[in-house]
């Protein structure tokens, strides 16, 4: 397990750049692991990571839908998953993704998708609590600004010798 990044992100703007910042790494076959609250910045993060790699079609919470995949321009698809309403590891693979010729990035997927890949790039984002109330129940595109600190830790062989 590699530190990668370490660092606060003060706005959406600056987390969506992150996000592009991170795509500029990515491959077919790469999956990246995103946990965090409610409201942290998730799907943020993967909308700047879909502008980065020239995702069509809106990239936002698939929260209902479970996965959508986003064809670009740049390469390989980009399959945006959210597990927060799976119950267990088996309704994951039930999605039947294309883990080997996507870029694969599943908010809430930490234990989910353990197995899946001996590589993995786990994001944790936290932000502040107790700072300014914020509702976890709104839509994660509408949580205030505040800092947010972003450990990015890569695992397995594909992120030994990696740097953002």
């Amino acid at each position: 397990m590699t530190v990668l990044l370490d660092t606060t992100v003060a706005t959406t703007d600056e987390m969506g750049a992150l996000g592009a910042r991170i795509a500029a790494v990515l491959r077919a076959g790469d999956l990246v692991v995103l946990t965090g609250p409610l409201g942290a910045g998730k799907t943020t993060m993967t909308r700047g990571l879909g502008t980065a790699l020239g995702a069509r079609g809106q990239v936002s919470s698939p929260t209902f839908v479970l996965a959508r995949t986003h064809p670009t321009t740049a390469g390989p698809d980009l399959v945006h998953v959210d597990a927060y309403r799976l119950s267990d590891p088996v309704e994951l693979d039930d999605l039947d993704l294309d883990w080997d010729g996507s870029i694969v990035v599943v908010e809430w997927g930490r234990g989910m998708v353990d197995g899946v890949s001996d590589s993995v790039l786990d994001v944790e984002i936290t932000r502040p609590t107790g700072g300014s109330d914020v509702d976890d129940d709104l839509d994660p595109d509408d949580v205030p600004d505040e800092p947010r600190r972003v450990v990015v830790t890569g695992t397995g062989p594909r992120w030994q010798h990696a740097t953002l």
